[in-house]
């Protein structure tokens, strides 16, 4: 599958409508954010069962502000509507393949636990 551009209208229906998503908070005149394009891009293709959307930063101001996006790109893993994971910087393509392998593993009912306790 390819990346998604995702905006403010779809992000949260896309977020409850799948189980994984991965999104790359991004804009065009940021290097590393072109650098890791490609590789975000390769990801997509080899996990077809996960979404991966891009989030223009510049277009999506308020959507970006509503995440905390202070320094692009970063990479965000939302499990069953939970960030599981939020960094910025561009992955090499192992890191990316590493962090999405342990985002999988997860036991997303103890993590669910957890935010009901911390609620």
């Amino acid at each position: 599958m390819a990346t998604v551009k995702l905006t403010g209208t779809d992000f949260d229906k896309v977020v409850e409508d799948n189980e994984m998503v991965l999104v790359d908070f991004w804009a065009s005149w940021c290097g590393p954010c072109r650098m890791f394009a490609p590789i975000y891009e390769k990801a997509s293709e080899a996990h077809p069962d996960i979404v991966f959307g891009k989030v223009d930063t510049d277009a999506e101001i308020d959507l970006a502000q509503a995440y905390n996006i202070s320094s692009i790109p970063t990479l965000m893993v939302i499990r069953d509507g939970i960030v599981l994971h939020a960094q910025a910087g561009a992955l090499p393509e192992r890191s990316l393949e590493e962090l999405i392998s342990k985002a999988r593993e997860i036991d997303m009912d103890e993590v669910r636990a957890e935010v009901a306790k911390a609620s």
